[in-house]
């Protein structure tokens, strides 16, 4: 009966489900209209369960999670994000919204059906870490342009590309040839714009789609440059959180900003560019920044950050900036639903699996469940992924 507690359902999978969101007691209690007493009961080892409806809405609505994984005899292996990610102060990465949670969880996923669309092998052929690694010693200007090469985007290229669109989806390219699979989604904890998971022969970047396109190509870059440094992280739009993290920890976050920041303006270049301007940029017009912005394809907020790193704006000056233009950003239409899921999956990645449907290598059902979509809705997104649309 579904009014009856359900048999066989362990109170520690329950306990590790509810944990591995970020929710407490009473946050579940609150979604179900239960009480928290009754939520406690059901992690307890000599309490209730809960009944199938409520054991549905636990796995399905909240914690976001296979039925059956609440019938396992313990909680699986699973490293949460607080442990996996350093890159975040301790007081941040214990605020990640549940939805955070679930995406980090997506990427772990689909990092486990690449090793097995690829048979565990990278198709590039390539280990990015070990051909391009960076080194904070080193000069960053010698680095970026080693990373640049990698990535076979000459500054000209760069100055050709008539759109935001278009350039993200060509940076997405390049970082895809290195055999970095990029993904997407549109995170609902807005202040977080992406983080990546190393991996020997699958490294993934995830990025924030609710963003600007020229904030998620510089994401896109500081998640890389990560990688090459071997070290999975997750990162924020404003950067006074880095002020909060120890120093070995806001060492990198700074020189991943730099390495990213110098292969999408570099310093040469923007040198020349800024030669007019006085001393202290602050007194600059905004008309002047979106110029330098869109000669590069970049946000505003990432001209200003190279003043900044130049001692040409203060640190106030540009958080101040940074915070007002956000603010300005116009939210993203709904848009075409097929367009949306195609752009939020490596191109790579999707092409692979609509190739293997091809060769009958894998049933409909199958390919559908690899791209997260439903059975019915196969044929319209293979068309999207075929087209390249994705951005």
């Amino acid at each position: 009966m579904r009014a009856e507690p359900v048999a066989g359902v362990q109170p520690s999978v329950i306990r590790w489900a509810r944990e591995s969101m970020g929710m407490s007691v009473e946050d579940v209690a609150h979604k179900l209209k239960r009480s928290s007493e009754e939520v406690m009961a059901w992690e307890a080892e000599d309490g209730t369960s809960p009944t199938y409806a409520q054991l549905e809405s636990l796995a399905y609505k909240i914690f976001k999670r296979p039925l059956a994984i609440f019938f396992l005899p313990a909680p699986p292996d699973e490293i949460p994000p607080t442990r996996e990610f350093r890159t975040l102060p301790d007081a941040d990465l214990q605020a990640l919204h549940a939805d955070t949670y679930v995406q980090v969880r997506k990427a772990h996923a689909y990092q486990i059906t690449l090793k097995e669309i690829f048979e565990g092998r990278n198709p590039s052929g390539r280990h990015s870490s070990q051909e391009i690694p960076l080194d904070m010693r080193e000069s960053v200007e010698e680095q970026a342009l080693a990373v640049r090469k990698a990535l076979g985007i000459s500054l000209e290229d760069q100055l050709g590309w008539k759109s935001d669109e278009l350039a993200l989806k060509r940076w997405r390219e390049a970082v895809e040839a290195l055999g970095i699979f990029v993904f997407k989604a549109p995170f609902k904890q807005k202040d977080i714009s992406g983080f990546c998971l190393l991996d020997a022969d699958f490294p993934l970047i995830y990025l924030n789609n609710s963003t600007t396109k020229t904030r998620q190509i510089f994401s896109l870059l500081h998640e890389l440059a990560h990688l090459l440094f071997n070290v999975s992280g997750i990162s924020k739009f404003e950067v006074s959180y880095m002020r909060r993290l120890a120093a070995p920890e806001r060492r990198i976050e700074q020189f991943c900003n730099k390495v990213a920041a110098e292969i999408l303006i570099p310093s040469a270049d923007f040198g020349q560019q800024i030669a007019g301007l006085p001393s202290n940029a602050e007194s600059v017009q905004d008309h002047l920044y979106a110029t330098l912005a869109s000669r590069y394809g970049v946000s505003r907020e990432a001209i200003l950050r190279r003043l900044l790193d130049l001692d040409r704006v203060s640190q106030a000056f540009y958080e101040q900036k940074a915070k007002f233009w956000a603010s300005q950003k116009k939210a993203a239409s709904g848009g075409d639903w097929y367009a949306s899921q195609n752009t939020y999956l490596s191109d790579r990645f999707a092409r692979e699996v609509i190739g293997r449907h091809y060769r009958n290598q894998i049933s409909v059902e199958q390919a559908s469940e690899f791209l997260g979509i439903k059975a019915k809705n196969f044929a319209g997104l293979e068309q999207r992924i075929l087209q390249g649309a994705a951005g």
